[in-house]
């Protein structure tokens, strides 16, 4: 089983992601959107939208350093494993409260407003699922590590293990010895990275690249000189 989880299907996932994302790109490029609700509602989505992708490029730039960058490089520049945890965990907390607030905003907007409601994918019930599954469960293994219930180093379990699957030699038995909340948080984010391509998360790999370069929009008004010595018309004819 730790053969099949931490060997296999990180590989699997990857598979999917980058042929999913593929495909659509040639048989779904006008399907390619975030299927924006703006237009139903836009108080809610004020709020909610920032805090999530805000809060998340946060959750990610944190599990990017603290997964790639091993604990002999922070050694190297003078940074102690407490100074470390201490800034991760609350930077970390920060973010993940924000992100999680984010989307619950947003999940909650998606089932109150009918026209919302009405827009929702079912791509997008099992996108949110997996999403707030994935945040909640890493909340969860943050503060049970940081509180003491379990006294684990990522950074030299998970971390060496998910470096590992880049040479294509997993160290499958080090993510088998992680707890719980670690095993669940990483099985949850991989589910996640193989619905990308099918949800409206497919977004995340664009970007507006050629708005930058795009021709300019003319705008074409009539002159002020003729608008003031022409009679006004009138929008209505007046019952008899």
């Amino acid at each position: 089983m730790d053969l099949l989880l931490w060997g296999v299907m990180p590989y699997v996932a990857v598979t999917l992601l980058i042929a999913g994302l593929v495909w659509r790109a040639r048989y779904d490029r006008f399907g390619w959107t975030t299927h924006s609700s703006q237009l139903h509602e836009s108080r809610l989505l004020r709020i909610g939208s920032p805090l999530f992708h805000f809060g998340m490029a946060f959750v990610v730039l944190g599990h990017v350093v603290g997964l790639l960058i091993p604990d002999s490089w922070t050694d190297a520049v003078g940074v102690s494993d407490h100074a470390y945890h201490l800034m991760a965990v609350s930077t970390g907390a920060v973010a993940g409260l924000a992100a999680a607030v984010g989307v619950g905003i947003l999940v909650y907007r998606r089932l109150r407003v009918p026209a919302v409601r009405k827009a929702t994918l079912r791509s997008d019930h099992v996108m949110y699922t997996v999403l707030l599954g994935a945040m909640l469960l890493g909340l969860v293994a943050t503060v049970l590590n940081s509180s003491g219930a379990t006294d684990y180093n990522y950074r030299e379990g998970i971390s060496v293990w998910f470096r590992s699957l880049f040479t294509l030699r997993p160290d499958y038995h080090l993510m088998g010895a992680a707890p719980l909340a670690f095993k669940l948080h990483v099985v949850f984010g991989f589910a996640l990275f193989a619905l990308i391509p099918f949800s409206r998360l497919a977004h995340i790999v664009s970007a507006p690249f050629r708005y930058l370069f795009r021709p300019y929009v003319v705008y074409r008004g009539k002159d002020p000189r003729q608008l003031a010595n022409r009679k006004p018309e009138r929008g209505w004819e007046r019952v008899s």
